[in-house]
């Protein structure tokens, strides 16, 4: 009897035990985050951001926030992802320019090309007023998301193609190059003389691999991780685009946490940030970047007088897109763009 009695009360303890444990699980609040690269925190900026967002959030809350993390358009493409963050279906995403733009055409005016003149100066801009600003734009825009930051994608872009190197303008002549569906980057590919070629992601190395389009813009450390070398001979330091993600949270899910829980995540998500520059600096810096593509591909970096006149080739078309396409209010965001961009110019040359 009095096993049986130790038996039951062992077992008493243990279902109380599990019951508790169970409460503690239904408690925690489940943060699903979605993005659309490898899930390598060293391969690609998207899922370091995202490792250390999750690490961060998970750790300091005690579990009370538990972070799934699905990389590779498990759940879908990017611009699902921001529907599914609108729907609280997910809580989490980081999207593209492209994929924010059929919900926030504004974004656009991020597209005023061959603004920058460093990568510093773009986390003065995104850091500062500009980056606070383009957030609020969002949230009132988009009234069921809150934007925590604006993480590097890789760096600036460059252009690649399997034709011939390009140098100067007249070497844009004749190459089809695939670009997102933003308005602005197809006006900057065709005022530069390509012709410009509006592809989906998950397309575009079949597409370069086929001969459907001849090149392509993005970072450096993308060029390396989808492979692009394997299917390009060329690539062109333009440094024309610095396009980050804009990294989102469900307004349901932000609402529902407390105080000392959103002090966490949005300390979590300028973690976030920083890791993607980090982690995009050092693969330009390695094998994965330049160093590691400069065997396999004919590298040109543009002089300073042919940068120029790329820039006066491209920057009033994008600036007309905006005034005609964007109304009052893009112009406004633009405007601020680019007083911002200039400070942060300047204030490099001055250091």
């Amino acid at each position: 009897m009095k096993t049986v009695k130790r038996l039951g009360a062992a077992a008493l303890a243990t279902a109380m035990l599990m019951g508790s444990t169970s409460m503690a699980f239904a408690e925690a609040k489940v943060l699903k985050f979605a993005h659309d690269n490898k899930a390598d925190p060293f391969d690609n900026p998207a899922h370091a951001c995202t490792a250390v967002f999750a690490n961060i959030v998970e750790a300091d809350t005690n579990g009370e926030i538990k972070v799934e993390v699905y990389p590779s358009n498990q759940l879908g493409s990017a611009a699902e992802h921001v529907q599914m963050v609108r729907n609280d279906i997910i809580q989490g995403t980081l999207t593209s320019t492209g994929a924010l733009a059929s919900y926030y055409p504004r974004i656009d005016v991020l597209n005023l090309a061959f603004a920058f003149d460093s990568n510093a100066s773009t986390y003065d801009v995104f850091d500062g007023p500009f980056g606070e600003k383009l957030a609020a734009d969002i949230e009132a825009t988009l009234a069921d998301v809150k934007v925590l930051g604006f993480p590097d994608t890789g760096g600036f872009f460059a252009v690649t193609n399997s034709k011939h190197p390009i140098a100067n303008l007249d070497d844009f002549k004749g190459i089809r190059v695939r670009t997102m569906s933003l308005p602005s980057h197809q006006k900057i590919m065709q005022a530069l003389g390509a012709e410009a070629y509006p592809m989906a992601w998950g397309e575009v190395y079949a597409g370069l691999q086929t001969g459907v389009i001849d090149g392509q813009m993005n970072p450096v450390p993308t060029v390396t991780f989808a492979k692009f070398n394997e299917v390009q001979g060329y690539l062109t330091l333009t440094n024309h685009l610095f396009s980050p993600y804009t990294m989102m949270l469900s307004k349901a899910f932000w609402d529902e946490l407390t105080p000392d829980q959103q002090k966490i995540v949005r300390y979590a998500a300028q973690s976030c940030v920083v890791a993607s520059r980090g982690v995009s600096r050092v693969i330009e810096a390695s094998d994965r970047g330049l160093a590691g593509l400069k065997d396999k591909m004919e590298i040109t970096a543009l002089s300073a007088d042919e940068r120029e006149k790329f820039k006066e080739a491209t920057q009033p078309v994008v600036i007309k897109h905006v005034k005609e396409s964007l109304g009052d209010e893009g112009v406004a965001l633009l405007d601020l763009f680019q007083k911002e961009v200039d400070k942060a110019n300047a204030s490099r040359y001055m250091e």
